[in-house]
């Protein structure tokens, strides 16, 4: 319910906003209604694109309904996982895909920065949103993306570029590393990590040992926290923000506050470092197509938020405390083929 639907309410789960109704299709929607697709429903989301607290309540993990589903995909991930639909579309500025995909043990694609349009969808960090599918299977993933990706005139962030998926071309042909500190650190997920490193090199992979640039990341990431402010502006001028169902500390309504305080100069500091980010990324991925990741527990989700690499979220089991503990197969720019590739192969040799 974050994308506009000619004629029914977009709410973007948010109190203020219950009974808007958009005069307009987003570009998803309509691409996916030319591919075929039938909508069945308007899923939920946290309120502006946070967790899974909506003005309707919580959205539950279908698994275990006693938890929330994460967020902010949360209707997405747990429709999807519950076998209500065949697959949704989900939306990810910070982990809002990934996480609510690891909880509700789902497939999620977080494609790259640009590569799909955001035209009719509610902006959050124009320089951070993404739109991608939540499905069952990787390939699941693979057809949806290609029904949705590219330029449409309106979104002017988006690429023209090709996707090529082709699920038989060799994984020799395609260099993979593995986030080697990540899966060396000793916790409960370890036994997990270690098996799903087998069973990759059980399909003849060559995992190089992969690190992330060494950098002060987290203090990058008010970027979001600004530009979210910016885009619910007038929201918090008009004190409408007092309807939100959440007013927490760090709840969306004091975030907003907050944020209007960021200097102006530190926020173009802040980009003007996520630019050295990029840059130390792009040097650090010449090596490879793609490198594999457990996906708690590390710096890469902020770090590929903020340099828009794409990433693909698969399950991976549970650990002794019924914790998923699923994998992030993350690419080059564009390179959504040669990742959504070896993550099939993951799921393929695997019971996920």
């Amino acid at each position: 319910d974050l994308l506009a639907v000619r004629g029914y309410p977009t709410t973007w789960g948010a109190m203020p906003y219950k009974d808007q109704v958009l005069g307009q299709d987003a570009t998803v929607t309509r691409r996916l209604d030319e591919a075929g697709a039938v909508l069945i429903a308007k899923l939920t989301l946290g309120a502006l694109a946070m967790g899974d607290v909506w003005f309707g309540g919580k959205t539950r993990n279908p698994w275990n309904p006693e938890q929330g589903s994460s967020g902010s995909s949360a209707g997405s991930a747990a429709a999807t996982a519950a076998g209500l639909v065949g697959f949704s579309i989900g939306t990810e500025t910070l982990g809002s895909i990934v996480s609510p995909s690891t909880r509700c043990n789902v497939t999620g694609l977080r494609p790259t920065f640009g590569r799909v349009s955001r035209y009719g969808a509610m902006a959050l960090s124009w320089s951070m949103d993404k739109i991608g599918p939540i499905c069952r299977t990787v390939e699941d993933c693979a057809l949806v993306f290609h029904s949705i990706f590219g330029p449409d005139d309106k979104d002017l962030t988006v690429v023209d570029l090709p996707f090529n998926w082709d699920p038989s071309i060799g994984l020799k042909d395609i260099r993979i590393g593995y986030l080697k500190n990540a899966f060396e650190r000793e916790g409960d997920d370890k036994g997990n990590n270690d098996t799903a490193l087998e069973a990759l090199r059980s399909l003849g992979i060559e995992l190089v040992p992969f690190d992330l640039p060494d950098f002060p990341v987290y203090n990058l990431s008010f970027i979001l926290s600004a530009e979210a402010a910016a885009a619910f502006d007038e929201l918090t001028r008009t004190n409408r923000d007092d309807l939100l169902v959440r007013q927490t500390g760090g709840a969306w309504p004091n975030s907003f506050r907050q944020s209007r305080l960021i200097p102006a100069v530190e926020y173009i500091q802040a980009n003007r470092l996520r630019t050295l980010l990029m840059q130390q990324m792009a040097e650090k991925m010449k090596g490879i197509d793609v490198y594999i990741a457990p996906s708690r527990g590390s710096a890469n989700l902020l770090i590929t938020n903020l340099t828009g690499h794409p990433a693909v979220l698969v399950p991976s089991g549970h650990n002794e405390k019924e914790r998923p503990t699923p994998l992030t197969f993350t690419g080059n720019l564009f390179g959504e083929s040669k990742t959504l590739r070896v993550a099939k192969a993951y799921q393929d040799v695997t019971e996920f």
